[in-house]
C-alpha cells in the first residue's frame, strides 16, 4: 500500500503539473466522454490503457465478469451507469469488454469455485446463458479451454442484456448508438472485436475497419415497407 501511496504523490508532483491545463478544462467545462466501456474488474485489465485514453475520454464501469444485468426496476450500479452515460453524457458507443484468464468465467464454468462466495455465485447467474451455450455447443473443448469460450460468449450475452435497457433501446431506435463486443488477450496485448454480421470475433488490425457488433442505424420496427404492405393487402 505504501508503494501505491507513493504513486499518488508522484502524480501530484510530476504528472499533474504537465496536464494541469487538461484538468482545468475538465473541471470547468465538465466531461464529454466518447464512449462507455463496461469491463471486468480484473486488475490486469485497464480500459484507459488499452484505448490510450486521456482523462475525460472514457466513461468506465467495471465489475466481476463485465456483466450487464437485464433491465429491471431494482436499482443497480451497472444499470444506473448505463442510463447516466446514455441520457446525461450522450455517449454514442458502448463497449462490453471481456478478457483472457477471467476468474469470473472460471467460476461460471466451475461452480465449486464460488461455493464459499454466495454473492459472486448469484452475480454470475447473469452469465448463465453463456455457460449453457458453451456446455451445449462446444463439447470438444477441454475443461481448461471452456472459460475462454465462456468469456467470448459472455460478451455476446451481455450485449443482449444491454439492449433491454430503455435508454439504450431508445437510442438504438433513433440510430444514435453503436454497440461493441471486445475481448482482450492479456498475454498477447491483442483485442478481438465481435462482428455483428458474421457473429464471430476478429482481431483488431491497424489496416482494417474495426468490427462492430451493432452499428448505429435507425431501427423502427413499426415503420412499414409501404409498397410491400400494399401488395400484401391486395
Amino acid at each position: 500500500m505504501n508503494e501505491l501511496i507513493g504513486r499518488v504523490l508522484g502524480f501530484q508532483r510530476e504528472v499533474f503539473p504537465i496536464r494541469s491545463d487538461l484538468y482545468e478544462r475538465l473541471a470547468t467545462k465538465g466531461q464529454s466522454p466518447k464512449a462507455l466501456m463496461i469491463s471486468c474488474a480484473d486488475s490486469r485489465v485497464v480500459p484507459e490503457e488499452i484505448m490510450s485514453a486521456q482523462p475525460g475520454d472514457l466513461f468506465v464501469c467495471r465489475n466481476a465478469g463485465n456483466i450487464v444485468p437485464p433491465f429491471s426496476q431494482a436499482n443497480g450500479g451497472v444499470t444506473s451507469t448505463v442510463e447516466f452515460a446514455v441520457e446525461a453524457l450522450g455517449v454514442r458507443d458502448i463497449i462490453v469488454c471481456g478478457h483472457s484468464d477471467c476468474g469470473a468465467m472460471k467460476g461460471l464454468m466451475n461452480p465449486e469455485i464460488t461455493a464459499t462466495m454466495p454473492n459472486v455465485a448469484a452475480w454470475l447467474r447473469h452469465s448463465a446463458a453463456a455457460r449453457q451455450v458453451v456446455e451445449s455447443s462446444y463439447p470438444h473443448l477441454s475443461p481448461e479451454e471452456k472459460p475462454r469460450a465462456a468469456a467470448l460468449e459472455n460478451v455476446v450475452v451481455q450485449l443482449t442484456h444491454l439492449r433491454t435497457h430503455p435508454s439504450v433501446a431508445a437510442c438504438i431506435a433513433r440510430g444514435e448508438l453503436s454497440l461493441h463486443g471486445w475481448y482482450f488477450d492479456i498475454q498477447e496485448g491483442a483485442v478481438l472485436a465481435l462482428d455483428g454480421v458474421t457473429g464471430r470475433f476478429r482481431r483488431i488490425e491497424h489496416d482494417q475497419p474495426i468490427p462492430v457488433a451493432l452499428a448505429a442505424s435507425p431501427r423502427l420496427a413499426a415503420e412499414l415497407d409501404e409498397p410491400a404492405f400494399a401488395e400484401a393487402a391486395e
